[in-house]
């Protein structure tokens, strides 16, 4: 007997489906799926937050110096005429910033195998390609995700049985983060 279900599908495909899934499910906290799907998408994304709990706080934090540009009121940069050549003005700027420690990269990198990339479409640009923003899912999971589950052991998502799909029957569940 496998250690996994098939679901009609090559090893690519079936990869792909439930990386797919676990993206989604990770992104919106809940998806409606199959029985069969939601077992397997379970399994990794519970997976994933068990990780992430486990290094949600190994990384130091460092103070670094950077020179940023230096910006007028619409955003654009301000330049400078020095030996008759327009040069940016740029300022320098502490910030505080996140360093993981080993382990914790590790886990950043595994998770990283599994998610894909994210973009969200803000509703008045619907249709362009314009004030798209990138989601990182790793960090939603360090941040938001794992801090909800410290206190638990395992159990992170719930499947609710919804009921038979119309067209094949199949049995519809509802797969949420608890």
């Amino acid at each position: 007997m496998a250690g996994y279900r098939k679901l009609s599908r090559t090893s690519d495909q079936r990869k792909a489906l439930i990386r797919n899934q676990v993206t989604a499910l990770l992104h919106n906290g809940k998806i409606v799926t199959t029985e069969a799907k939601a077992k397997e998408i379970r399994k990794v994304a519970e997976g994933l937050i068990a990780l992430a709990v486990k290094e949600k706080d190994n990384y130091e934090t460092v103070t670094v110096t950077a020179k940023v540009a230096r910006k007028d009121k619409d955003g654009k940069r301000v330049k400078e005429v020095v030996d008759g050549k327009k040069v940016t003005v740029y300022d320098e700027v502490q910030k505080e910033i996140k360093k993981d420690n080993a382990s914790r990269l590790n886990a950043r990198r595994k998770m990283l195998k599994v998610l894909y990339p994210v973009k969200v479409v803000p509703t008045e640009a619907a249709g362009k390609k314009k004030n798209t923003k990138e989601v990182d899912l790793v960090q939603k999971l360090f941040d938001e995700i794992a801090p909800k589950y410290v206190n638990r052991n395992g159990g992170y998502t719930r499947i609710v049985k919804i009921g038979q799909r119309k067209g094949d029957a199949a049995m519809e569940v509802l797969l949420e983060l608890v």
